[in-house]
């Protein structure tokens, strides 16, 4: 049956952070990513409301962008030696994602990797700690979700864990720890937000509990992520909600394939020097996978209906879904989000010639695909793609071409 699940509490505005000032408990380990959340004085913050509210503090520090298994790991043994009651994660998505995973590990010692992947397949947590997420980016939305990205880089794939065991008892969404985000960060976490939006919505697990959240966070991405990303900060409050709704929408309705590719090229060309940062990728296959999904009947009125909320005009759902296409690369094309892998350059901005040559990229095209097709995301797309459709759609993100098929 239809299940519809998220944190216990969400604190949400401004100086929201104060209420790790009422959790009670003996130890909080904190989890929390680069310099970002140290330099503006934010993770003192939170030590120092935690220890008002009488605990211990330890930090776990350091953890990267597209955390990896061994960071995962290493994180645990912390938690297992100190025996927090609460596990705090500050920063953006991948702190979080890390924490969540080693959450796992802390309470289950004995749980492999491989275990945690099983999807919807999580014994019961909270048997040792309780656990908070504080969002400094606007667009993961992991406060709010019950998946967790975590990278393998010897294999060169992100695998998405998914259970509502690690949806957190505690989200804190405060703006002014979004308002730290550069404008590239800004462009690349609103876009991630969009796709998570649009996809809850043609799902096929959406319900009418995750509509209106999938909507009503479409329209405010749509009218504010081009202001945030020029440094209005009204607008970046904005996002900071809108976000959040659209991790509402997806963590209950689950999401398609531009997740699926994304999750399994994001690392997959690591040896080139670059990763796919993934809400760049998400924004360059959104527009190429609704024009796939539109094929089918059911995604091509959903997709008409995002369009009529947007107001964007059109005759018929063929028409809204080509204008829904060319709003969304008008977006990128604000944001400086290239439109395809072969215009993705290594800074992750428009490049002529990007960072992934085309005979690599075909050499790795099958693997891919086959990854992309096996990905937890793939199963709750409109439009069940075969091998030879991801390929040749993989190929249309990677050159920018019409979608036909």
């Amino acid at each position: 049956m239809p299940r519809f699940t998220l944190p216990r509490d969400i604190y949400h505005g401004k100086n929201a952070l104060e209420a790790l000032k009422t959790f009670q408990g003996k130890r909080a380990v904190i989890c929390v990513g680069g310099n970002s959340m140290k330099k503006f004085g934010f993770l003192d913050k939170a030590v120092s409301y935690l220890k008002e509210a009488g605990m211990e503090v330890a930090l776990i520090e350091g953890i990267e962008p597209d955390p990896s298994v061994e960071t995962v790991m290493r994180g645990a043994d912390t938690m297992i030696a100190f025996q927090p009651d609460w596990i705090v994660a500050i920063g953006g998505g991948s702190p979080i994602d890390a924490a969540k995973a080693m959450w796992i590990k802390y309470e289950y010692p004995e749980t492999a990797f491989e275990d945690m992947c099983k999807i919807f397949g999580l014994p019961k947590l909270r048997t040792k700690a309780r656990f908070c997420a504080v969002s400094s980016t606007s667009g993961t939305a992991t406060e709010v979700t019950a998946f967790s990205i975590i990278t393998d880089y010897a294999k060169g794939i992100k695998y998405p864990i998914a259970d509502f065991e690690i949806t957190p008892d505690v989200a804190i969404v405060d703006p002014e720890l979004a308002h730290t985000m550069p404008p590239k960060l800004v462009a690349h976490t609103g876009m991630d937000a969009m796709t998570h939006a649009v996809e809850a919505y043609v799902s096929t697990a959406h319900t009418a509990y995750t509509d209106p959240l999938a909507l009503a966070a479409i329209k405010t991405i749509n009218n504010d992520l081009t202001g945030s990303y020029a440094g209005n900060m009204e607008q970046r409050d904005s996002m900071h909600d809108a976000q959040c709704l659209a991790g509402m929408a997806f963590s209950n309705a689950l999401l398609g394939i531009v997740h699926s590719m994304a999750h399994k090229t994001g690392a997959a060309f690591a040896d080139l020097g670059a990763h796919i940062i993934h809400g760049a990728a998400n924004a360059m296959y959104l527009p190429k996978v609704i024009a796939f999904n539109a094929k089918d009947p059911a995604a091509l009125k959903r997709y008409g209906e995002i369009a009529d909320s947007l107001a964007l005009g059109g005759n018929s759902d063929e028409e809204k879904v080509k204008l829904l296409i060319a709003m969304l690369r008008k977006m990128n094309e604000a944001l400086n989000i290239p439109q395809c892998i072969k215009n993705y350059g290594a800074d992750s901005l428009p490049a002529e010639n990007g960072f992934v040559p085309e005979d690599i990229f075909r050499v790795k095209l099958h693997d891919i695909a086959v990854n992309a097709l096996a990905d937890a995301c793939t199963g709750s797309n409109p439009r069940q793609p075969s091998v030879e459709e991801m390929e040749k759609l993989l190929l249309c993100c990677y050159f920018d071409t019409e979608v036909d098929f």
